[in-house]
């Protein structure tokens, strides 16, 4: 009777997919099956020691490092458009939800501790009327039961979009923009930081900093849902490569 009533609604009241604006059908949420299917998916969960784990070494104490697709082309730019900025945040959830399902068999998520998505000031959560990072790592939670952190680190001014910055504007802009509140929840864990797309690690290394600023013996792990910028095509290293085998 559900599915019945759920044609019925369909019918007057049709979704379309995000990604190419077709009309899914009944059986479909946010993104169409070939849309889905085509997603440019990095597979950065099934290599290590990757050009996006080498982003964050020096910089901050990395165990591992996964996106789920490139950001290329104006399907996958438009997930995160609809996403971000227009007021769609359960999309970045759904999305979360599917990538941990691809990737918990390969054990990215073993050993980790809390899932911290990266904050916005109040002011810009007010704006916008959520962070959708928040829906990312509600997302990921679902999937693999590992508690989301959202009061232990704080943002504390707001910042311009990365997007038309260079690797060195990038790393300015987010210089010393977060607080480290509640070190006792950190400390001694190893910490999922979460985001929508990582280009240059910038805010992110700057989230770990704060992190690590008050608290001993964390360590990270880092998940988004975009690559983007100059690790788009660069070579990955097996696992058994890796490791010898």
């Amino acid at each position: 009777m559900m599915s019945i009533w759920k044609d019925i609604y369909g019918f007057f009241f049709p979704s379309f997919c995000v990604s190419c604006d077709e009309r899914l059908s009944t059986q479909e949420d946010y993104l169409c099956l070939y849309c889905l299917a085509t997603l440019p998916r990095t597979l950065s969960h099934l290599y290590r020691q990757t050009p996006l784990e080498q982003v964050f070494w020096g910089r901050m104490p990395i165990e591992r490092a996964v996106s789920f697709f490139y950001h290329e082309g104006e399907s996958t730019k438009q997930i995160i458009w609809q996403m971000k900025y227009n007021s769609r945040p359960k999309l970045g959830g759904y999305i979360a939800q599917l990538y941990a399902r691809e990737i918990i068999d390969s054990g990215f998520f073993d050993g980790i501790d809390i899932i911290i998505p990266v904050p916005l000031t109040w002011r810009k959560t007010l704006r916008r009327g959520y962070n959708q990072t928040h829906y990312i790592a509600e997302g990921i939670s679902k999937v693999t039961g590992i508690p989301v952190v959202t009061n232990a680190v704080k943002k504390t001014k707001d910042t311009a979009s990365q997007t038309n910055f260079n690797r060195l504007e990038r790393l300015d802009n987010v210089d010393n923009v977060f607080r480290l509140i509640r070190p006792d929840i950190v400390r001694n864990k190893h910490i999922l930081l979460v985001d929508d797309v990582l280009t240059t690690g910038a805010t992110l290394c700057s989230l770990g900093k704060a992190i690590m600023s008050g608290a001993e013996g964390v360590r990270f792990s880092v998940l988004t849902l975009s690559l983007a910028g100059s690790l788009k095509g660069m070579p990955y290293t097996s696992k058994n490569d890796a490791m010898g085998e």
